[in-house]
């Protein structure tokens, strides 16, 4: 065999190669809410030099970057006058914000008996702020009170709802 014929034959099955393999295509994909680490039945603990200020409990946790998704979880704040504890299916707490976003059977318990009970809140942890844009119903000893939204503060006990239904027990002298 001659030295043209061999190349002729590698450039003919150089050819075969590039039009009869197709390149393997890989879709970039883009990984941005992969969780850094799992957990399961753990209890979080936020100390400061003075006090306990926060415990998170939950079931299962994801850890993300800038959040927390726990399920089943129990969150109990210490950082203001009145202790408030607050729980529910799944809570979603974003750290840098101080925000946790809470899903299914939400139940807020303050220290003083002050329970308020949703389907979805929002806790501000800065500010203590609980919202909720859904039905909710607060309760305090007989007092009970029910609405469509609730925006409760408790550094100063205020209560802001709409479609307020009130029932409210007079103490007797």
């Amino acid at each position: 065999m001659n030295i043209n014929a061999f190349f002729i034959l590698i450039f003919i099955g150089l050819i075969m190669i590039y039009v009869g393999f197709k390149p393997l295509n890989i879709a970039k994909q883009d990984f941005k809410d992969v969780p850094l680490f799992e957990l399961e039945s753990f209890v979080l603990h936020e100390l400061n030099q003075e006090k306990l200020i926060t415990i998170m409990k939950g079931s299962k946790a994801k850890r993300f970057a800038d959040k927390y998704r726990v399920i089943d979880i129990d969150y109990t704040d210490n950082s203001k006058e009145l202790l408030a504890n607050i729980r529910s299916d799944i809570g979603l707490y974003r750290d840098k914000k101080d925000i946790i976003n809470l899903v299914g059977n939400v139940i807020y318990n303050r220290e003083d008996g002050l329970v308020f009970e949703s389907q979805e809140a929002i806790y501000n942890k800065k500010e203590a702020i609980a919202e909720t844009q859904k039905d909710y119903i607060m309760y305090r000893e007989k007092n009970e009170i029910i609405g469509t939204s609730l925006v409760y503060n408790n550094t100063n006990g205020k209560v802001k709802s709409k479609n307020v239904i009130a029932i409210y027990q007079i103490k007797e002298r």
